[in-house]
């Protein structure tokens, strides 16, 4: 391909209004949402196979214009713009100004070309809208903006939407109810709710800098991108790991676990296997577990850390943080809507030594997981909310001490509930925004049935260290 051809050429933008005029006036944004203002816009889409002959391209443009301005009747923010009033307080002003529709081609670009390489391509970054577009200059640009990008076979949706407007449940949830419009749905399934009366908004007023913020990581750092795909099985084999499956037992002052006890049965004075039966009733005593079940994710996240930690090479003493967004809906009381339009989370850091996170094993590194998630409940939501309250700030996104992990996205997301009328995806990928050394995005498995794909991304080198570590990567499920 010569090097002065473009990866993704722009045909056409247009701005789309919502088909009926909003109700809805303005919406003042929380604690949750005000500390995205220095993050960039959320960039994230799907790949999707080709649509058939029947609808050609100015049907298909038709189609998504269409939907999305009835989509847009749903979720009157998003055709809004930012406002400040003279005391500070920052608000979602419902205007109907609009959003940005933007038509474009890479058609010498296929679907395997974007889904084959080991490492994600640039050419990916091309196909969302407002790049590195900071979202406090939602105050004069579109909070949303739709590109549809053509390929050679295939198509990419790519949306790019104001941080502090939306977080990745309120994202999926547009998404999806802009596909269930697109396939003639007169009535959405889920609708969002707008209520803000929750402790998330506070009176406590932002005070920014002239001209807005700027973001708080270097945007021109090299990086290494990759998917790791993680397979049903593997999911539940490293479950299994963290959650001990093989059952310990007690039997005197030791500690054994049953594959053990097999083996002693055929090197000891055990011959039968209604022996070990008699044995374990008469002389064993469970071993009681001493936490809570550890999830699937939670593993998968305590993997990842001990692998970058390994990678890092940091001394003992090193501390080491991950962090993990978690969605505080349902951890208010009372709770809120599961489909809450706005940002409802927050992160939770976990801190651990590198001596302690590779001297322990896998089974702790996920244990220490665990317990911040669990313990995040209301009255921890409403601790950090007074927090935020005695000092108003902008979150501060990037990894600063070089040991920094940062889990976003969820694979829970219905990323892959996309059918526009031709098909569901094919693939997720996000474009360039909010991307650092340490940046981790996860997503569900197209496969499904509990399958993850984690979005990494590291500097060279730490990526190269993950990718020759036999511990992570015998949990990797090699598609091809």
């Amino acid at each position: 391909m010569p090097s002065s051809q473009p990866l993704v050429h722009i045909i056409s933008k247009s701005t789309l209004f919502p088909s009926t005029k909003s109700t809805l006036s303005h919406l003042k944004l929380s604690v949750s949402d005000l500390p995205m203002l220095s993050c960039h816009y959320i960039q994230k889409g799907n790949l999707f196979n080709r649509p058939p002959i029947s609808i050609s391209n100015s049907d298909l443009l038709f189609l998504l214009k269409c939907g999305l301005s009835r989509a847009l009747t749903h979720f009157p923010p998003l055709a809004g713009r930012l406002t400040t009033d003279s005391d500070g307080y920052v608000y979602i002003t419902c205007n109907d100004a609009g959003v940005e529709f933007v038509h474009a081609n890479a058609v010498h670009l296929s679907i395997t070309d974007i889904t084959s390489p080991l490492h994600v391509p640039d050419s990916v970054k091309g196909f969302f809208a407002f790049d590195r577009t900071v979202s406090y200059d939602g105050h004069f640009k579109p909070i949303l903006a739709v590109q549809v990008t053509e390929l050679k076979d295939g198509v990419f949706i790519g949306f790019s939407v104001n941080h502090a407007v939306v977080d990745g449940t309120s994202l999926w949830n547009f998404i999806n109810t802009y596909a269930e419009v697109c396939r003639g749905a007169k009535l959405v399934s889920k609708q969002p709710s707008f209520v803000r009366d929750s402790v998330l908004i506070s009176s406590a007023c932002l005070r920014l800098p002239a001209g807005g913020p700027k973001v708080t990581f270097d945007e021109n750092a090299p990086l290494s991108e990759r998917i790791f795909s993680f397979s049903r099985e593997s999911i539940l084999k490293l479950k299994d790991r963290t959650n001990n499956r093989k059952r310990m037992i007690f039997y005197g002052n030791s500690e054994i676990n049953t594959d053990e006890l097999l083996g002693k049965q055929r090197n000891d004075r055990i011959t039968h296997s209604d022996d070990i039966g008699n044995w374990i009733r008469s002389d064993v005593a469970l071993k009681p577990e001493p936490v809570p079940e550890i999830s699937s994710f939670q593993s998968l996240c305590a993997l990842l850390w001990r692998a970058v930690t390994r990678a890092r090479k940091f001394p003992n003493s090193k501390t080491t943080t991950f962090r993990m967004a978690v969605n505080c809906r349902h951890r208010l009381k009372p709770e809120l809507e599961t489909f809450y339009f706005g940002n409802a989370i927050q992160s939770i850091p976990t801190y651990a030594t590198a001596g302690d996170v590779l001297s322990h094993d896998l089974k702790w590194c996920a244990e220490q997981l665990n317990k911040n998630v669990l313990s995040h409940d209301h009255t921890m939501v409403c601790g950090y909310v007074k927090n935020w309250e005695s000092d108003p700030r902008c979150f501060p996104l990037g990894n600063f001490d070089g040991a920094m992990l940062t889990m976003g996205s969820s694979p829970r997301f219905p990323m892959f509930d996309n059918d526009f009328g031709w098909g569901k995806p094919v693939a997720v990928r996000s474009g360039r925004a909010n991307k650092f050394d340490g940046k981790i995005s996860a997503f569900p498995g197209r496969e499904g049935g509990g399958s993850v794909d984690l979005e990494v991304v590291l500097s060279p080198e730490t990526m190269a260290g993950i990718e020759s570590d036999p511990e992570f990567m015998q949990y990797v499920w090699d598609k091809c």
